[in-house]
């Protein structure tokens, strides 16, 4: 055997107990080769530091246990983000983590040091907890001069293709010069990372600021207004097209002397300034400024300038796009009229949203009309289409109001004009040419627009109500109860030149609301009309009535905003880009509100409709109302023989008199000993009378449910006809046998 040879290792026995000479035990060895040892428990979030690993991270050379948070405060921010995703795949793996990772000082301003991690994950079975057991080993930064000639490794190519990736996404998405600045600011480059961004833009001869980053308000009054001809890097960078890159203060002082001195106090080590640069023409600069120094290498020069021509086709297309977005929305502003002066008795507000897509213009509107008479019109429509056609339609249409209006005619006369005069301008045939008058083309683009008018009397709060196939009103009573008002109506205006259209009458009582909308409030989301209307009614109730809402209608225009809200919500957006826009239509809102004073206060709760005779089928939205204004009555029977004896009286009236019936309901009291009073009254004289019907008769049943359901009723004569009525008791139950 020679005796140089290895000695060999006996069964399980580790070698130090083999040899002669023993190794020294595995402390020393890290030691020796300034290794830290470091262990991190992912369950208890605590990390566990040898001397050496303390004395790397920039901590008192000593063993000890930190918690993660004071640990990650000594690392570069995006380090640890790249460490983060390192760590978990290699978890999923089960394969060793490794990673450089830049030290910072206490200030988290300066890099102490860079330091390279290899560790293991340890997954406890029990758990999905696990352990991570490594080392760190300080690595020599390349000096400035050197830098340029070191290789980069495959994982940063990696890091930085997929940054440059979701760079690219957020900047495309961003749609305004802000959302553009906030993406650029929070934009976090592999490896390296600006604290401070600005962007120079080109007003005649001179710079001026359109945004920056990382600097404190009034530090940009300096550079602002600044001529092309200063000598200052990003005067430079617009007047030659060249990117101007400055590693170390020396250098900037070195090479602009007198701009110096305003970035001086900045205390920034290294700056990049770069073009922005759009069809060959330079639009601006863009700064990136650095807290700690960087040499950059052709591959970080790569990395900005790919950022600043993504920047640079960002910040046109967002230019192009405001452009556009004043001119559409100074459009729809000069169409859309400002509410007038304060209405003694009532309160109005208004919103109109436009479409979150295209160019943000559509046919809906709103309109308040002083009337001849002493009284305001309102009125809301929606012109079909999303489109200029369409927005330019609606302010015709608008106008046509206006002046149908203001010459004193009725609801009824006002949408009968309408309907002719829109069918009129949509029914004619556009003849276009290219100059020669050979080529003509026809356009034919025929829309309609649905519409609702209504009149009101401040002085006695009653409303006459013209629809054009308009989605119907809503009341909210005092006691906070939402209707869905049943409404007589026409067809849209616009199909058909002769159409007619009955109105309907109302009053609004002292502290009552009512909201009259387009569509877009009620189907947007993938509602439709029923289940649009149960979410505007949830806000409607919750509203705590304009009698707490401040003499000048401040709670009313809190009413506004969040039925708004309560469809497309606030503004939201991705953390790199903004998400897409939630309005499917365009929206317009106008509630109206009779102010009361807290003696005009009334817990009744009342409400009116009228069933003409050639109206059958509004006898149905009676049964609905009717339910509506008991929504909360304790005894569900008692609802039921209520809708019953209800449609009841409004069939008798149709059926056997020549008249419209009108139908008056009231809720009064406590909750649990309320009172309803229900009365049906038309201009008949005939009074009714109990009959007996045979099991096969089809009538002569009214009287006697009323008797077996209410708990009084009667028929009470009047000059111009009569009242039928009952009532019942909340709590008392269907006792039946009730008074005559």
């Amino acid at each position: 055997m020679r005796t140089d040879d290895p000695p060999s290792q006996v069964g399980n026995d580790p070698l130090s107990q083999v040899a002669g000479d023993p190794l020294p035990p595995v402390r020393e060895v890290l030691a020796a080769i300034a290794t830290g040892l470091w262990r991190w428990d992912n369950a208890s979030g605590a990390v566990t530091l040898d001397a050496e690993a303390a004395r790397l991270l920039g901590l008192p050379a000593r063993a000890q246990t930190l918690t993660e948070a004071a640990v990650r405060s000594r690392f570069h921010p995006v380090d640890w983000n790249e460490i983060y995703g390192t760590v978990q795949l290699a978890v999923a793996e089960g394969t060793l983590a490794e990673a450089r990772l830049r030290i910072m000082d206490d200030t988290g301003r300066r890099v102490l040091r860079t330091v390279r991690s290899r560790s293991k994950p340890v997954l406890h079975d029990a758990t999905e907890a696990y352990e991570l057991i490594g080392t760190l080993q300080e690595v020599t930064e390349p000096a400035p001069g050197t830098a340029a000639r070191t290789p980069v490794t495959g994982d940063w190519r990696r890091s930085r293709e997929a940054f440059l990736l979701d760079a690219g996404r957020a900047l495309a998405e961003a749609r305004s010069t802000e959302e553009v600045l906030r993406v650029a600011a929070g934009l976090s480059m592999p490896g390296f990372s600006p604290d401070g961004l600005a962007v120079f833009g080109v007003a005649g001869d001179r710079l001026s600021i359109i945004g920056h980053h990382g600097h404190q308000p009034g530090d940009d009054g300096p550079f602002s207004a600044m001529p092309l001809d200063t000598d200052y890097p990003a005067a430079e960078v617009v007047r030659t097209g060249r990117a101007v890159y400055l590693s170390s203060p020396e250098d900037y002082r070195r090479r602009y002397p007198a701009a110096w001195p305003l970035a001086r106090r900045f205390e920034r080590q290294s700056w990049a300034f770069l073009p922005l640069t759009v069809a060959g023409r330079t639009m601006g600069a863009w700064m990136a400024a650095f807290a700690y120094p960087v040499s950059f290498t052709p591959d970080e020069r790569s990395v900005l300038t790919t950022v600043a021509r993504m920047l640079a086709q960002a910040l046109s297309r967002a230019g192009v796009a405001e452009s556009e977005r004043e001119l559409t929305e100074g459009l729809q502003r000069s169409m859309l009229p400002m509410l007038g002066p304060q209405i003694p008795g009532m309160s109005v507000a208004a919103r109109y949203v436009p479409t979150g897509g295209g160019l943000q213009v559509g046919g809906d509107w709103y309109d308040m009309i002083p009337l001849p008479s002493g009284r305001i019109a309102f009125v809301i429509g929606d012109v079909q289409g999303h489109d200029v056609r369409a927005a330019g339609l609606m302010g015709q249409l608008r106008i046509a109001l206006r002046a149908y209006a203001s010459e004193g005619h009725r609801p009824d006369a006002v949408l009968s004009r309408a309907t002719r005069f829109l069918s009129g301008i949509t029914e004619s045939i556009t003849y276009g040419s290219s100059g020669s008058g050979a080529d003509e083309t026809t356009v034919y683009d025929p829309r309609f627009a649905t519409c609702l008018y209504v009149e009101a009397d401040p002085a006695t709060g009653v409303l006459e109500i013209g629809r054009a196939g308009h989605p119907e009103p809503a009341i909210r009573l005092s006691d906070g109860t939402v209707l869905q008002r049943p409404t007589a109506g026409g067809l849209p205006l616009g199909i058909d030149p002769d159409a007619d259209y009955p109105t309907t009458r109302l009053v609004l009582e002292p502290g009552e609301t009512m909201l009259i909308c387009t569509d877009g409030l009620i189907e947007t989301g993938g509602h439709d009309l029923d289940s649009g209307w149960t979410r505007i009614r949830t806000i409607l109730e919750e509203y705590e009535g304009e009698g707490d809402g401040g003499e000048h209608g401040e709670g009313l225009e809190q009413l506004a905003d969040s039925l708004v809200q309560a469809v497309h919500g606030p503004s939201s957006h991705y953390t790199t880009g903004p998400l897409a826009d939630r309005r499917e239509d365009d929206i317009a809102v106008l509630l109206l509100s009779r102010t009361s004073r807290p003696e005009q206060r009334t817990d009744a709760r009342r409400t009116v409709l009228t069933v003409a005779q050639a109206e059958p089928e509004r006898i149905g939205g009676a049964r609905r109302h009717l339910r509506d204004l008991l929504h909360d009555w304790a005894d569900e029977d008692q609802v039921d023989s209520a809708v019953l004896m209800v449609s009841e009286m409004l069939t008798n009236v149709l059926v056997h008199t020549d008249g419209d019936a009108l139908l008056v309901a009231e809720v009064s009291g406590e909750p649990g000993a309320r009172r309803l009073r229900a009365e049906v009254a038309d201009s008949s004289d005939d009074l009714p009378h109990k009959r007996h019907p045979g099991e096969l008769a089809s009538s002569g049943r009214g009287l006697v449910l009323m008797e077996l359901l209410a708990d009084a009723w009667g028929v009470d004569p009047r000059g111009d006809g009569k009242s039928i009525w009952f009532e019942l008791y909340e709590g008392a139950g269907a006792s039946g046998g009730g008074a005559e």
